[in-house]
């Protein structure tokens, strides 16, 4: 009987070790799962945080480019248009000083029309600066031929482009996102790459239109940072932002520069 006992009691206090043990995997278990949570929130957190700054940024980009943008019309609206209408204003009442010669009145006249014509140029350039004509009337493909076109005629680049993608004429407003990142990197190209031949090319894609471009410039060591962080790079982010895309930039030195987006 006392055997038997000794046996029931060793069972018990196996039972109960044995369920202290299960109870302490569970808390275990359960802080474990608590703190796992936690660090992963928090890892979520900071992602968030990082993702909104970069999305101040990419704001803070446009803003700043939109300004600059204000600035140079308004500039070239008071120096230029301004000071020549305001030039044919005054020759416009030197025509009415009396007892003027056929010869004053005929040069006189004759600066008027040309002040004139100027003003007009100058005035079509502006306009198409804010938004091309070509791109407004007959879309993207044509708009990005006359700006090869534009950069081919200076004789110091030459531009090969192609076409593989039809552009509806609906998504203008969105186009003129694209066109406006080639306008900037084809600047960049000519000005700080150096470069004398540029290629662009547009394919379909899985997930809409990708845009492939590259230049054969001095280019520059993408791992530096700095070179990341500039205006013009800030602007075609936050474009490519905007058109749901990504975009991917590979250069190095003396290596050009290759750029592919989606959108």
């Amino acid at each position: 009987m006392k055997v038997n006992t000794l046996h029931e009691n060793d069972i018990i206090e196996i039972i109960l070790y044995t369920c202290f043990a299960f109870l302490l995997m569970g808390i275990v278990m359960v802080l474990f799962f608590y703190f796992s949570r936690k660090k992963i929130i928090q890892k979520e957190l900071e992602k968030k945080d990082l993702e909104i700054q970069y999305q101040k940024e990419l704001l803070s980009a446009v803003i700043i480019t939109q300004e600059e943008e204000r600035k140079r019309i308004a500039q070239d609206l008071h120096d230029d248009i301004s000071s020549k209408l305001n030039v044919v204003s005054l020759n416009s009442h030197l025509l009415n000083t009396p007892n003027l010669s056929s010869g004053e009145v005929s040069e006189i006249t004759a600066n008027i029309i040309n002040l004139t014509a100027k003003a007009l140029d100058n005035s079509r350039k502006i306009a198409h600066g804010l938004l091309p004509p070509v791109l407004d009337k007959f879309g993207l493909h044509a708009g990005v031929e006359e700006l090869c076109l534009e950069f081919s005629s200076a004789k110091l680049i030459s531009v090969n482009y192609e076409n593989n993608v039809s552009f509806d004429i609906l998504d203008n407003d969105r186009h003129l996102h694209v066109f406006r990142i080639l306008q900037e990197l084809m600047n960049n190209s000519l000005r700080h790459g150096k470069a004398t031949l540029i290629s662009i090319l547009f394919e379909n894609d899985k997930d809409g239109k990708i845009c492939y471009y590259s230049d054969n410039g001095i280019g520059f060591d993408i791992a530096n940072h700095k070179n990341q962080k500039g205006l013009g790079m800030k602007n075609i982010e936050s474009r490519v932002a905007f058109l749901k895309g990504t975009i991917a930039m590979d250069s190095s030195i003396n290596n050009g520069i290759s750029v592919v987006f989606n959108f």
